[in-house]
Parts: C-alpha cells; structure tokens; sequence
C-alpha cells in the first residue's frame, strides 16, 4: 500500500489536509467522497529512501532539532494551531527517522494528547529537558516563549560542544603523532643503530641499553601489545557501564592533568546553563535539579546534585552543598548564593 495526502475541504468550507493509506489514488478519492470532502488535491508521498540513504545516520541531530524547534516556536507566537504547525513541518524534514517522529507526533495530537506526551515518547530524540520545558509552557500557556528558549538553550550547547571538540583537536593530534613517531622510531631505527653498536668492542650507556632492550621488546611483541590495549579499551568500556566504573572513570576525567580542569568548566557550565533555562521557564527547583542531574554527562557530579537536591528538599540553600563538593568553584557558589537571596538564580 502507498500513503497519499490530501488537501479537501467539509461541508463547512474550511480546508482540511491529512495522510491516508491506500491501493491507488483512486481509492483515496473514493474514500473522501464517503466522507463527503471535496478535494482539492491527492498526491502520493514518495519513499524519502534514496539511493545511498542507507549510509544516512539513523540517529537526528541535533541542529536539525534546533531548528525545528525555532520554526515551531515563530509558527506558534503567530496563532498557527499545534497541529497545523507540525504538519508543515514535517514536510521540511529531510531525516527519514525524524520525519516518521513527527508524524507519529501528528497523530498523537490529533487523538487528543498534548504536545509533551507526543514528544515523551521518542526520549531519542526529544531529551527529558525538552519535554518538561514544553510541559511548562502549555500549562502556564507560555509555549512559544519556552520553544524560542529551548532553541536558544540548544544552541548555545552545541557552540560550547564545537568549542571544546576544536580545543581537544590540536592537543589529540599532537600526542598521537608524537606515539606514531616514537613507535617507528623503536621498530625500525634504533634496531639499525643497534647492528652498529654491536660491531664495537665496549660495553654501552645504561640508557642506550635500555633503550635498544625496549625497541627488541616492543619489535617482538608489537601485536601482542596491540591486542592487549583493544581488549584493555573494551574492558574499560563494560566496565564503565556499571555504576562503580562509572564513577570511578569520571572522577579519574576531572582530576586528569592537562584535560581534567577543561572536562570540570564544561560540566559546571553545562550545570549553570541548564538550571537557568528550567527556573527561567517556571519548572520547580526540585524538579528543575532532577533534570539538570540526568543531563550533567558525568556520574560524580551528578551525585553532588543529588546531595544538592536533598538539601533544597530539607530547606537549606543550593549553594551551600555546593561548596562542600570541592567541584565547583568558589566564584560559582557565591554567584549562585547571591541569586537565592536577591531571587533572581536564574540571571546569576
């Protein structure tokens, strides 16, 4: 069966659009004159599988999601119902996997749920943040206010990602050459020197000793040494899915030299950012910091928000568990403390 979509209009000439399955156009036509539309067109809705789409990644990213968001929020402060919104825009997606969510979404909306239970049910692509900031926004019917925030919000996020990926580039680089050269180096160049040191009559350096007694170790076990850090790196990634390994791989990221101070500003920056936009948006404290743990991106942190969200549950300030962590700077608590007592956290 193909899906064909229809542009009609009802008996009280207002224009009505949808998708409907069929054999053939003609049954399309058949099956709105039953419920006495009257057409205007029907058209067939290409497979969005071209050839060579099956190499498109099947995960949406997120600029695609940021700019649906921003359409969204323009279409919904100029008074274009919910509905009529989403199903233009639908038609703009160019990811197959996107445009499926959406019009699942459609036609969530279309049996009576609201716009945060149709994106609630594709947590890939619409994030626990997403969906509780546009909750908000329907109740206290502020929702194109809270889209444009979300958009925003996004967007700053992927600027400091791109921002943090260019600083580790150089740096990556540089150390990987430098393990290439030095490995060529042990392999193939100091054995040679070792054939000519081998001709002379008198013992060698320690160091020189040593360094030839690691170029023969290294030359014999090459592929044992490479099979060893494959499996070592796949261990360490089981090992990271547990709990224990989580935190202990974390907190080994923070406390690394070099990395660790880089990995600590992108994770309270992350903290600070998202906090701001939640309370801003009118999501309660508590639940606004059950949130900001789920999307922090590391384990240790994550525990200091839930000490932080215990506190606020028994009345004391956000700032002062911070402090006690040793995470977060001191500068950062006292910005957030200020806040609480002058009640404006959000612009802190």
């Amino acid at each position: 069966m193909a899906t064909f979509k229809y542009v009609a209009k009802n008996a009280e000439s207002g224009n009505v659009s949808g998708k409907i399955s069929a054999d053939n156009k003609e049954s399309v036509i058949e099956a709105l004159r039953k419920k006495k539309l009257v057409i205007i067109s029907v058209a067939e809705i290409k497979d969005s599988k071209a050839p060579g789409s099956s190499f498109q990644s099947k995960k949406v990213k997120p600029d695609e999601i940021v700019i649906f968001t921003r359409q969204l929020a323009t279409m919904v402060d100029a008074g274009i119902p919910i509905l009529q919104g989403i199903d233009a825009l639908r038609d703009q997606v160019a990811h197959p996997l996107f445009q499926k969510v959406l019009t699942n979404v459609y036609d969530d909306i279309q049996h009576g749920a609201s716009l945060s239970a149709a994106f609630n049910k594709h947590p890939n692509v619409f994030d626990t943040l997403f969906v509780n900031m546009v909750r908000v926004g329907e109740t206290g019917g502020v929702l194109s206010q809270v889209l444009d925030r979300i958009s925003t919000y996004m967007e700053k996020s992927l600027k400091l990602q791109r921002k943090v990926k260019a600083a580790l580039i150089y740096p990556s680089v540089i150390v990987s050459m430098a393990t290439i050269i030095t490995v060529i180096l042990l392999v193939k160049v100091v054995p040679t020197f070792a054939g000519i040191y081998d001709s002379f009559d008198r013992e060698l350096p320690a160091m020189t000793q040593m360094l030839i007694g690691i170029s023969e170790g290294l030359k014999s076990y090459l592929l044992w040494l490479i099979g060893f850090l494959v499996i070592a790196i796949f261990l360490i990634g089981r090992w990271y899915r547990t709990e224990k390994g989580a935190r202990a791989i974390d907190g080994a990221l923070l406390n690394m030299p070099l990395f660790g101070e880089l990995f600590c500003k992108v994770a309270i920056s992350r903290f600070s950012r998202t906090l701001a936009t939640l309370i801003q948006s009118g999501v309660p404290i508590l639940e606004s910091l059950d949130i900001v743990g789920k999307t922090i991106g590391n384990t240790v942190l994550e525990d200091v928000v839930e000490d932080v969200k215990n506190c606020v549950r028994e009345g004391e300030s956000i700032a002062t568990p911070l402090s006690k962590s040793k995470v977060f700077p001191p500068m950062v608590t006292r910005m957030i403390s200020i806040g609480e007592k002058s009640g404006q956290m959000e612009k802190m």
